[in-house]
């Protein structure tokens, strides 16, 4: 397991990304049956943005463990990024189903809610992202998805108020503008991903009141 602990967020580091790298395909060569050895390797892909190669080692995972719960989660955020938005849901489902007190299952409410959002089915994102703000009230990521969704249904004063919770509890200052936004998150998905960002969330937001500068 130490493989996988802050791995996604080490592999970002350029300094450090070679001998992640390494390091993940050596566990995967000495240990092939390993569902670990094979996690630790697709989120190594996954932090790469080589979103289909990660994906293929979930796959992996899944094959030699369908009970490796985290694996249903992490294949869905790939699939979610690399433009696969009808293949999220499902996924996090599973996820749920076999692990409905998992700690992070906020999160898993809220990239399910970020499906339906980002396919327009705005009633249903909005169910899900309420579930997750219940479950994670301080996650900002999740106020400003559900300020975007609220936007989109018309309810703009709830929209408002999400959006300046959001930037409360941001530890940044990403929420005070679309260019801010999008600069520090930086990667979008691939461009059908972006353009459906743009159409929903980006547009829900500045029904919000999020200014464009």
């Amino acid at each position: 397991m130490c493989l996988m602990t802050g791995i996604d967020s080490r592999a970002r580091e350029t300094s450090s990304l070679d001998i992640i790298t390494h390091v993940a395909g050596q566990a995967v060569a000495a240990s092939p049956r390993s569902a670990v050895a094979h996690m630790g390797q697709a989120m190594v892909l996954r932090a790469q943005g080589r979103f289909e190669e990660a994906i293929r080692a979930y796959d992996a995972v899944l094959t030699l463990n369908r009970n490796f719960v985290p694996a249903y989660a992490n294949i869905a955020y790939a699939k979610l990024t690399a433009g696969s938005t009808e293949d999220t849901i499902p996924l996090v489902e599973q996820a749920i189903r076999a692990s409905a007190r998992d700690p992070t299952v906020g999160n898993w409410y809220d990239l399910i809610g970020e499906a339906h959002l980002l396919q327009s089915r705005t009633d249903e994102a909005i169910i899900w992202l309420e579930r997750a703000r219940s479950a994670i009230p301080t996650h900002a990521a999740i106020r400003a998805h559900l300020a975007s969704a609220y936007a989109l249904d018309g309810e703009t004063q709830r929209a408002a108020t999400e959006l300046t919770e959001a930037r409360k509890l941001s530890s940044n200052d990403r929420y005070t503008s679309l260019a801010r936004l999008q600069a520090v998150v930086g990667y979008w998905g691939v461009p059908k991903l972006r353009a459906l960002f743009e159409a929903t969330y980006f547009a829900g937001l500045r029904k919000a009141g999020m200014p464009e500068e």
